[in-house]
């Protein structure tokens, strides 16, 4: 597959993913990441570091907008790094970044309270087995409970896979596709209960720029059962995600977060 940009003729693979929608491009010793229809929230991105320089963006005659960023030569974090500081200070950065929020309010994305998500996707929660069902009844005793909290902007799917690292040690949070306003717990959540011990839990919080607290660890449990349980309702994930993400639920549902 080759195309032409700005009359230099370059050659174009897949760059892989479940959308399709991602490319590598190519010429000489000049290398970009193509995503077509990406965000507008990219360039906003880009320009705090939090994704590969954004280097020029074009509509194409059908209509579609490309972005090409930087090439960067870099490798997914693993999961013994998800608890590194860099991770808690990258993510405490997107958190508390007023641009990145009035940006997101400008594209009017979804911004949900824990009530409205939960009428939302409720629909969509399993309820076969007695963990999920305890999950279920979680979320509905705690939901006034977690009510109140302050909008930032939420990444929403804080795998170890979207976490980039270069081989200068500059980290990157990548694939936007499913931003949203909410409670930083969203995020949080999903890093602590997955990637980090919980007696570590304090110190990593300080490091993010939290204080841990009985009502932060209550909305850690409550955003972490809620979207467990969504990712086994919706039914797209593999025999092997699915058996790990029963594993995080029993867990999560055990947790004593007092």
């Amino acid at each position: 597959m080759e195309d032409i940009f700005f009359g230099t003729e370059y050659e174009i693979i897949s760059a892989g993913g479940d959308t399709g929608q991602a490319f590598i491009a190519q010429h000489k010793d000049e290398k970009f990441f193509l995503k077509r229809n990406s965000s507008p929230f990219l360039a906003a991105l880009s320009a705090l570091d939090i994704v590969p320089k954004l280097k020029w963006t074009r509509r194409v005659e059908n209509g579609d907008v490309i972005t090409a960023q930087k090439w960067i030569n870099a490798r997914v974090l693993s999961t013994a790094e998800m608890g590194d500081n860099k991770v808690a200070r990258l993510l405490s950065k997107i958190h508390h970044s007023d641009k990145l929020k009035q940006m997101l309010l400008k594209m009017e994305e979804a911004s949900f309270s824990p009530l409205e998500m939960f009428r939302k996707h409720q629909q969509v929660f399993p309820d076969q087995t007695q963990v999920e069902q305890e999950a279920l009844d979680y979320l509905k005793r705690n939901l006034e409970q977690v009510e109140d909290g302050e909008r930032v902007v939420c990444h929403g799917d804080i795998n170890h896979n979207n976490w980039m690292i270069s081989s200068d040690g500059e980290l990157f949070l990548v694939d936007w596709d499913g931003a949203m306003l909410g409670d930083p717990a969203m995020d949080v959540s999903m890093l602590l209960y997955q990637y980090v011990p919980k007696e570590k839990w304090p110190s990593w919080l300080e490091i993010y720029g939290g204080t841990y607290s009985k009502n932060w660890h209550r909305k850690l449990k409550w955003y972490a059962l809620f979207q467990t349980l969504h990712r086994l309702g919706e039914g797209k994930l593999s025999q092997a995600e699915q058996h790990k993400a029963n594993e995080l639920l029993d867990l999560i549902v055990k947790d004593n977060e007092v």
